[in-house]
């Protein structure tokens, strides 16, 4: 039987990747600790810089002759874009907040226009009362003048009836004094 177990591919293939990487860090450190090396990239580096600096005032002057946005323009138009999505959706928000509370407020109207409408017609009721009321009122001080006559001639016929009866007892006695009356006349 065989020792080698079939991963042995991926061992040796680490080991000579960690070789390797040791290897080129080993080469990396002895060019980057050389004074000269270092010197010659700083040097490179500026160099390099300057030249992207001078094409990219180039490429902004062209842009503006020829009338083409350039990276900062679009940059710039993108934040511009993100602001004004942020603002549109705020105002949205903001509108929304108004329907609602106009919503509210048309709700809350329309339960004042109930209320006023209830009031209108218990003030017309309370006005036909009111007429009724009056219109009973007149007929009772019609009623209480009627009876005020009434009386009136109640106590003149209870005066008549007083007076009638006195009468009547007059007549009475002076027919009981007629006798005698009769008889003292004729005794005379």
């Amino acid at each position: 039987m065989s020792t080698k177990r079939p991963n042995d591919r991926y061992d040796s293939f680490k080991k000579y990747s960690e070789l390797w990487e040791k290897q080129i860090n080993d080469f990396i450190y002895l060019w980057s600790n050389n004074n000269e090396f270092v010197k010659m990239s700083n040097d490179g580096s500026e160099a390099h810089s300057r030249t992207l600096e001078i094409f990219r005032k180039n490429q902004e002057a062209l842009a503006s002759v020829l009338n083409i946005p350039t990276k900062n323009d679009l940059a710039n138009l993108a934040s511009l874009t993100i602001q004004t999505e942020e603002k549109i959706e705020s105002l949205e928000e903001q509108i929304w907040n108004l329907q609602d509370s106009v919503k509210s407020q048309s709700k809350e109207i329309e339960s004042v226009v109930e209320v006023a409408k209830e009031i209108i017609k218990l003030t017309k009721q309370l006005k036909t009362e009111l007429m009724k009321t009056k219109k009973e009122q007149a007929d009772s001080k019609d009623v209480q003048r009627e009876l005020q006559e009434m009386k009136l001639e109640l106590t003149k016929l209870n005066n008549f009836k007083d007076e009638f009866e006195i009468l009547k007892n007059l007549i009475e006695k002076g027919k009981q004094v007629e006798p005698a009356l009769a008889g003292v006349d004729s005794a005379k």
